[in-house]
């Protein structure tokens, strides 16, 4: 695998899916934004991004494009994780770190998995809510301890976000020597703000899974569209829903960034 992600094209690939990334968080951002407003919109996740997308002219273009670049970042991710390139480290911080890029890995790869459902005409709606038996399930104790114990790694996640909102590390895994002053700094903030985005989302979700462990009741679960959504209805939600919109288009904008500098296996220092 390791030698694979060394490929000059399929890091050109992995670029690729730095861009489908932005697009799809910034899509995210926009519909969000809209709902915010009030004048549509919608609160999505990716896959969601990926449908509105797929569904413009030239979608089926994008969507080759999508999958190509999905399962080129899926593969970079399940790298970083088991191979280490870019020296993460085995200590509680580093298994932290590469935890996440398997996690990354995983998720971008069932993304990708799902794009081709798309192109193929077999995706369903593409929706967050819970069929039939996952229902049932999450409504048995053995369910209801899982979802509690994901929301909890739900909320952990949001608190991990919160702390790369003020470490940033997502800096050492740029090559910073070639941006400018002001390229760093534009990265720099966007990340961070989208990163703060995330840490909102990730922490809705866990709560969402957690009260629904808790209280036995499954239709409280809700996806990261859900909880879009959700802040929405609340009081000065929308406000809120504003900003955190901004920061998934900020999150968009960073990736794209990241298309450009990341360190990638294979490439020259």
């Amino acid at each position: 695998m390791r030698d694979a992600a060394s490929n000059r094209w399929l890091r050109l690939a992995e670029r690729l899916g730095y861009v489908v990334r932005g697009l799809l968080y910034g899509t995210m951002g926009v519909l969000a934004f809209g709902l915010a407003l009030g004048i549509g919109g919608q609160g999505t996740d990716q896959r969601g991004s990926l449908l509105v997308l797929g569904g413009l002219p030239l979608g089926a273009v994008f969507l080759a494009l999508a999958v190509t670049g999905l399962a080129a970042y899926s593969l970079w991710g399940l790298t970083r994780a088991l191979y280490d390139p870019l020296h993460a480290g085995s200590g509680p911080v580093g298994l932290a770190e590469r935890a996440g890029f398997l996690w990354s890995g995983l998720t971008y790869g069932a993304l990708a998995v799902f794009g081709v459902q798309v192109l193929s005409g077999h995706s369903g709606t593409g929706g967050s809510g819970l069929s039939g038996p996952a229902a049932a399930f999450l409504a048995s104790p053995p369910g209801r301890l899982a979802a509690a114990i994901g929301g909890l790694i739900g909320l952990g996640a949001g608190a991990a976000q919160l702390v790369e909102v003020y470490r940033a590390d997502f800096r050492r895994y740029l090559k910073r020597g070639r941006m400018t002053k002001a390229e760093r700094e534009a990265v720099d903030t966007l990340g961070r703000y989208g990163m703060l985005a995330r840490a909102v989302t990730f922490g809705l979700v866990g709560w969402f899974l957690l009260s629904a462990g808790l209280a036995g009741q499954p239709g409280r679960v809700r996806g990261f569209g859900g909880a879009l959504a959700f802040l929405a209805g609340v009081p000065f939600g929308r406000l809120l829903l504003g900003v955190v919109s901004l920061g998934f288009i900020a999150l968009g904008l960073h990736s794209a960034g990241s298309a450009l500098w990341a360190k990638l296996e294979g490439d020259e220092s």
